[in-house]
């Protein structure tokens, strides 16, 4: 692949950061309003507490289901454009959530938010995979991760400090403005990265042969099914962690403080994965990740059978696990893209409806699971780790622990 993983005009700091900017929009669009989740029920009269978690599925859900369209459009009008349209569509969606008068006009808001933010998500990615490939591409992906998830840990304090300023509406209202810089940064500096000659017609045809390849391709379709997995592991933790840390724990003075630390341990393993992938390969380092994080979830289930958690044993537990999820997201992500790539735009749409869509499902089962406790998080982590052993050990014809170097797949 191109030598050069940067767009032209672009200082590679600042396409690093420029990703990192587009994947936040997501985050914040997740995270930001976790310190208000109470808020938000008691205001807008939601009588159940684990119904409150839906603010957050509801949006996932949205931003799954829109990642199949942004692809075939971005193949064939351009990464720019759709970019511009759809961060445009993330403002107005934000606008409707602050002005939202009831909770289910707050979930359709927040189901809009997540069609609208879709697309930095699958734009990241092509956008990304127009000048590099494999393990280089896993760096790059890796080390604008490393800032995506500063996002998580100081985004629920920036909740926190606009609940303060005013009523949670607030908090709608900062995500509009944040989506409008990254559209003024996209305006500005952000040349087009897939050129003329090769975009992608959209007919049934040419989706038909895309799809096909994506969905046949065992390495595309097994690891976006192993990530899915593992996202769904963080949005259950996300979705559940102002009940277990406020209500469980009664740690509410401490909650963005807590919440930062587990965050915190994806963006260290997301740095880590960039300083070792291109020297020990994608997947000696996914694969152990894989193994560690069911040797954790054993443990920590056996302390939740026992009575004997605490909030400083669920908060290590969880760094840990954490830890272990964040060693494998890019890495999946890139050996899921990596022989697809001439289709990426397409290929993005697919596996990340994938992802998601599978992420908001294995979410919701853990996260509707909580009855007060920490069990369900830890059996949750432990089939999760389980199944995803499984799949790799398909995917890889039973070879685990084995880099391998080929024109498709440079593991």
């Amino acid at each position: 692949m191109a030598s050069n993983p940067t767009p032209s005009g672009m200082h590679p700091r600042e396409f690093v950061a420029f990703i990192a900017a587009l994947m936040g929009v997501n985050a914040l669009g997740v995270d930001l309003m976790l310190p208000a989740l109470a808020d938000i029920g008691r205001d807008l009269r939601v009588s159940e507490a684990n119904h409150r978690q839906w603010v957050i599925t509801v949006y996932m859900l949205g931003f799954g289901a829109g990642q199949l369209v942004y692809g075939p459009l971005a193949d064939r009008f351009g990464r720019k454009p759709i970019l511009i349209t759809t961060l445009v569509g993330f403002v107005a969606a934000s606008i409707f959530a602050a002005s939202s008068a009831t909770f289910a006009a707050l979930l359709g808001a927040r189901l809009l938010q997540g069609l609208m933010s879709a697309s930095t998500r699958v734009l990241a990615v092509a956008i990304v995979r127009d000048g590099a490939s494999g393990r280089a591409m896993a760096r790059t992906m890796s080390i604008a991760q490393m800032i995506f998830f500063i996002v998580p840990i100081l985004a629920p304090t920036l909740g926190q400090g606009l609940l303060e300023l005013g009523p949670w509406r607030f908090i709608f209202y900062a995500l509009g403005m944040f989506a409008a810089f990254v559209l003024a940064w996209t305006l500005m500096r952000l040349p087009e990265t897939l050129p003329a000659g090769r975009r992608v017609s959209i007919s049934i045809s040419t989706l038909k042969r895309s799809y096909r390849l994506t969905l046949t391709n065992r390495f595309s379709v097994g690891y976006s099914a192993a990530a899915s997995l593992t996202f769904g592991g963080i949005i259950a933790f996300v979705s559940s962690s102002q009940q277990i840390f406020v209500d469980e724990f009664g740690a509410g003075d401490s909650f963005t403080i807590l919440f930062a630390v587990c965050a915190g341990a994806m963006g260290f393993a997301s740095f880590a994965n960039s300083r070792l992938v291109e020297r020990l390969g994608t997947r000696m380092i996914s694969q152990s990740a894989v193994v560690a994080l069911i040797g954790l979830s054993i443990v920590h289930l056996l302390v939740a059978l026992t009575s004997t958690e605490t909030l400083t044993s669920y908060v290590v537990f969880q760094a840990l696990s954490m830890t272990c999820i964040g060693l494998c997201g890019a890495n999946f992500g890139a050996m899921a893209m990596d022989p697809v790539g001439h289709i990426a735009g397409t290929a993005s749409s697919v596996q990340g409806f994938i992802t998601s869509i599978g992420a908001v499902l294995v979410a919701s089962v853990i996260g509707q699971s909580y009855s007060g406790t920490t069990l369900p998080l830890a059996i949750g982590y432990l089939a999760i780790g389980l199944v995803v052993l499984l799949l790799i050990f398909i995917i890889e014809g039973g070879k685990l622990f084995q880099a391998r170097m080929n024109h498709a797949d440079p593991g």
